[in-house]
């Protein structure tokens, strides 16, 4: 079973945009929205059963150099 995770992104400023191309392009996630608030967008995204979380999303997303800083949200059950 896969693992979900919600991710906040902070993009550089005048970014966002080019930051949320890129991660389309990458077919990765299951959501993808612009948010307001301290963060610029919020990913939903499916952590492959036997992948590291932490690996997973530093190797496949935190490689943007426009993003400055995320905040991974675990899920554990949905209801």
């Amino acid at each position: 079973m896969s693992t979900c995770v919600f991710i906040q992104i902070r993009c550089k400023p005048g970014s966002t945009y080019r930051v949320a191309e890129e991660i389309a392009l990458k077919e990765i996630h299951s959501e993808l929205y612009s948010t307001s608030g301290d963060y610029d967008l919020l990913l939903k995204l499916y952590i492959p059963k036997d992948e590291d979380v932490g690996k997973y999303i530093n190797d496949h997303l935190l490689d943007i150099s426009e993003i400055e800083r995320s905040l991974t949200t675990l899920t554990f059950k949905a209801f």
